[in-house]
């Protein structure tokens, strides 16, 4: 019964975990909207308020990994919440542009310590073979609160001050969590505990035949510095370099900046309504997570090295699809931020989030690309740059002072040929039509980039950072690697659009195509299966390999 308690309460952990994640990274898009009129927002600012939480978390993945190998991964977990508490207050309170970006940033800091001290304590507490699913069930947790953070940016679009009930409802997520993980014991990886640990019945869910195997043999808890990571001690520097090509290869292959382009290739197939901006992130959510429901039920079956390769080759073959196609039947990105500068003209749109304005179909208070805000799965993600073009298009709508619905109508619409490039009035589907089932393929295409991120690389890589380093030095080292994942996600979120320019659409999704080759290559090469080994046995595996 102990067993099973513990067994529900580390599966609820993990599951709030990712749900705050998620919605606190969904829940800055809809928020925007209102923000930007109540606050007068320049571009600017926008983009500052968005990356707050991105410098937030990295700082947080600098000095988190300490927090979390030297006070527990559970106490790491306890103030976290606290943390996220104070920033969701602040924000939820906020009276100026300076108390948001404090917020934002204190929110950053403590979901990226949480996400990182859930993923280490769930893969410690839980038997060998349930690891994969409880520690997937983080990444579920992020696409449901992603989803959910949508519903109510939708619910609360025409709510006065709407966004402070947003920001507000983060607290009751967080205190669940805050319940949930007092019931769970300390760590059972407590250093140079491990053996006690056992006979004290902590590690309830270890087979018997690992319990005994644990006794037989003790496992030696040995103690790190920060620097061992780069030695050739047991293998470290290995250990490391799976790390950090597994992050890298998640950003590099493009996944941020293919979601920005959501919303286009929704248009383009003939939703050009602002339904269309509905279906293209409910519709994407809803896929991301029913793979990353798939990728649960298999993590533990099929292995790691499987779901990561199989999800590398539909990935390159998807994106390099899409960079064919968009060479016959090419596709626009605008650089159209502009700030609200009369918050009559905007609130006269606001109130009519769902009215067609424009073929741009971003106009509901919902944006066009769901996983344009998650550019990763697991601890790290974000994306500036794609999220302000998310944004983009609503803010083309908020421009001119005092000018009347119709005129502004126009405006857009004409901002819009020039974007796609087109000769046809925004509603007519003419220009389209002689490559409609290049369009198809396109975003089917997409669907399917978007699903074996979802099966791969998104649950994946944090699944297997939280296993390969030794208990003494995972917080640490996790961290570490998070790091590089927030600063990777940044500088391609930034570069995205200059690229663009620089080397045009199809030859920017030709290149994610090839990271996907290598990035197969690379997993074979490197990547160990781990599934079904307790943590001791992963540990051991790595040492003794060269």
């Amino acid at each position: 019964g102990r067993a099973l308690l513990v067994l529900l309460l580390s599966a609820t952990v993990s599951l709030l975990g990712g749900l705050i994640f998620g919605y606190e990274l969904g829940i800055i898009s809809g928020a925007l909207l209102q923000l930007q009129i109540d606050f007068h927002l320049s571009c600017f600012k926008q983009e500052v308020l968005v990356s707050a939480l991105l410098i937030g978390a990295l700082l947080a993945s600098l000095v988190g990994g300490i927090l979390i190998d030297r006070h527990g991964r559970r106490r790491a977990i306890l103030v976290s919440n606290l943390v996220l508490l104070v920033g969701s207050l602040i924000l939820t309170l906020a009276r100026s542009f300076i108390g948001l970006v404090i917020g934002r940033m204190t929110v950053g800091f403590a979901i990226s310590v949480s996400s990182m001290a859930c993923c280490i304590y769930v893969s410690e507490m839980v038997a060998a073979h349930q690891r994969g699913l409880l520690v997937s069930l983080y990444e579920a947790g992020i696409t449901i609160g992603i989803l959910l953070s949508y519903a109510l940016n939708y619910i609360f679009a025409n709510v006065d001050e709407g966004w402070r009930y947003m920001f507000g409802l983060a607290i009751a997520l967080t205190a669940m969590q805050f319940l949930s993980i007092l019931f769970l014991p300390v760590n059972p990886v407590k250093l140079s505990s491990w053996d006690s640990d056992c006979q004290k019945g902590l590690i309830q869910l270890q087979d018997t035949e690992d319990r005994a195997a644990a006794k037989r043999e003790p496992y030696k808890e040995k103690h790190y510095s920060f620097l061992d990571l780069f030695r050739t001690r047991d293998n470290m520097r290995r250990r490391t370099l799976v790390g950090l090509g597994l992050v890298l290869f998640q950003q590099f292959t493009g996944q941020p900046n293919v979601l920005a382009y959501a919303s286009k290739i929704f248009y383009s197939v003939g939703f050009q309504s602002n339904s269309s901006a509905i279906l293209a992130s409910v519709g994407l959510g809803a896929i991301k997570v029913v793979a990353t429901l798939v990728a649960m039920a298999f993590a533990d079956k099929a292995g790691r090295r499987a779901l990561l390769m199989a999800g590398c080759v539909v990935m390159a073959i998807s994106v390099t699809t899409i960079g064919l196609t968009s060479r016959i039947a090419p596709l626009a990105m605008a650089r159209d931020c502009k700030a609200a500068t009369d918050p009559n003209a905007s609130h006269s749109l606001a109130q009519h989030p769902l009215t067609p304005i424009s073929s741009q179909p971003a106009v509901s208070p919902i944006p066009p690309a769901l996983g344009a805000v998650k550019s990763q799965a697991g601890p790290g993600f974000a994306a500036t740059r794609s999220l302000t073009k998310a944004f983009a298009s609503a803010q083309s709508r908020e421009v001119v002072p005092g000018s009347s619905l119709t005129q502004k109508r126009g405006l857009v619409g004409q901002a819009k040929e020039e974007t796609v490039r087109s000769t046809g009035p925004p509603f007519g589907g003419a220009p389209w039509a002689e490559h409609m089932v290049l369009n198809w393929i396109t975003l089917l295409s997409m669907m399917a980039f978007v699903s074996a991120f979802s099966i791969g690389f998104g649950p994946m890589t944090w699944l297997v950072l939280s296993e390969i380093y030794p208990a003494g030095i995972r917080g640490r080292a996790f961290a570490f690697c998070n790091s590089f994942n927030w600063a990777a996600n940044l500088l391609i979120s930034l570069s995205f659009l200059d690229l663009i320019d620089a080397i045009g659409f199809s030859w920017m999704f030709l290149l994610y195509g090839l990271m996907g080759v290598m990035a197969v290559v690379f997993i074979y090469l490197f990547v160990p299966e781990t599934k079904g080994q307790s943590l001791e046995e992963i540990d051991q595996q790595f040492s003794r390999k060269r």
